[in-house]
């Protein structure tokens, strides 16, 4: 039964994105950042249904995940029995519960998918200070999120759409559609929805799921104060998750680097 206090709890992300396509894509950049962590061990923050932390214990790393959602925990699951005991390991939590749910000491971390702008600044506060617990000194943290510049300064309503074949019906394909509007200096209103496309048949396109969101439209000056704070400091910037460079005006995303002193 979905959460009704989940907003993305009916929105189904194992079917939504077309993961081996974007593990593909993101790994060369992935593991040329990890190169640099003191240890193989990896938390995946808000790790969704756990697609990275599955590709990362392939790979050879002691992977953990960690969301607030327990159908897509549950999810993940299964890539728990997937392998042996050197298999993924998900945790069932806030990210700031981090240092309650586990003593394991990590090499690196992973906030990927728009996961931060869910935390307004006192969550990402403490948030940031229990990984900073649970991290080696000169982990690598790793952070992707909308380039909320570029947003704000183009008044930009929507993102791109992701349509793909429907895994349940053959015949269908699904989109995934994202709407969002401005909530004054920093935050927006997000509109994450679902809907079924099939064509010859009345009607055409049906909606399956639909929520609003408030996020904090967190900016790379007010990410690097927070991340100094918790004692992490920006290495380097990226505009997308294969190394391209960041461009606040024209960067579809900000990709963060970040180091643990």
């Amino acid at each position: 039964m979905p959460d009704p206090s989940n907003p993305y709890s009916r929105l189904n992300y194992r079917r939504l994105i077309a993961w081996p396509a974007r593990i593909e894509r993101e790994w060369p950049f992935l593991e040329t950042a990890l190169a640099r962590a003191p240890a193989k061990t990896v938390i995946d923050l808000g790790c969704g249904t756990g697609e990275h932390a599955r590709h990362l214990a392939s790979r050879g790393f002691k992977a953990f995940g960690i969301d607030r959602s327990e159908e897509q925990i549950a999810e993940a699951g299964d890539y728990e029995r997937e392998f042996d005991e050197c298999g993924p390991r998900f945790l069932l939590g806030e990210i700031a519960d981090l240092p309650r749910l586990t003593e394991e000491r990590f090499g690196a971390a992973l906030c990927l998918g728009n996961v931060l702008p869910h935390l307004e600044d006192r969550e990402l506060a403490v948030a940031l200070e229990g990984l900073a617990s649970r991290t080696l000194p000169g982990s690598r943290l790793i952070m992707q999120l909308i380039n909320y510049e570029r947003v704000f300064a183009r008044d930009i309503r929507s993102l791109p759409v992701n349509v793909r074949d429907d895994p349940e019906s053959p015949t269908d394909e699904i989109a995934f559609v994202r709407l969002m509007t401005r909530d004054g200096d920093r935050h927006v209103r997000f509109y994450p929805m679902t809907l079924a496309v099939r064509p010859d048949r009345e009607p055409p396109i049906e909606l399956k799921a639909a929520k609003e969101v408030r996020l904090r439209a967190w900016r790379q000056k007010d990410l690097a104060a927070a991340l100094k704070d918790a004692g992490f400091q920006i290495e380097s910037t990226y505009g997308d998750m294969v190394g391209g460079k960041h461009e606040a005006a024209n960067s579809a995303d900000l990709v963060v680097v970040a180091r643990r002193e």
